[in-house]
């Protein structure tokens, strides 16, 4: 009975897979981790998935009002900065719809938005929250920066 349990998990690592998408260079998402503060009258946003297994073959669009972030995988983070005293709407691609959150930007703030994969009756889903300063920068800080501007669908 061990031996079919260990025969199971060794079969399904091999039939799942890590998703990859195109990744900013090491000194430029080093750069974004200093979390400076925005330019001018402007804040930034940084959305980011955590480096855990659960939907780890998963890709997923995430979009700032009209704009294409990128698609999103495991340990990957985008760094988005825009003008202030506006309010954003953050979504990312699911199961059956898009989810979302808004965030009144203020100028100068930095903003930290976690998308999340949850169980979906087909596939996993994403979802997102915003998370305070101090543990998005920690989050942020273990992750590297993806490209932006590459979805796989559009708005």
């Amino acid at each position: 009975m061990k031996k079919l349990a260990v025969s199971v998990v060794i079969a399904a690592s091999f039939l799942t897979g890590c998703a990859t998408v195109k990744m900013e260079s090491s000194a430029l998402s080093e750069s974004a981790k200093q979390f400076t503060k925005p330019a001018g009258e402007n804040a930034g946003f940084y959305i980011f998935r955590k480096d855990t297994i659960a939907g780890a073959a998963l890709k997923k669009d995430i979009w700032l009002n009209d704009l294409c972030i990128g698609e999103s995988a495991k340990g990957t983070f985008f760094y988005q900065e825009v003008p202030a005293n506006t309010e954003y709407t953050v979504s990312t691609e699911s199961e059956f719809s898009p989810n979302t959150i808004q965030v009144q930007a203020q100028a100068g703030e930095l903003y930290f938005v976690e998308q999340y994969i949850k169980m979906g009756l087909f596939v996993g889903g994403a979802d997102l929250k915003l998370v305070e300063k101090g543990e998005g920068m920690a989050e942020v800080s273990k992750l590297n920066l993806a490209s932006t501007g590459l979805c796989s669908s559009t708005k």
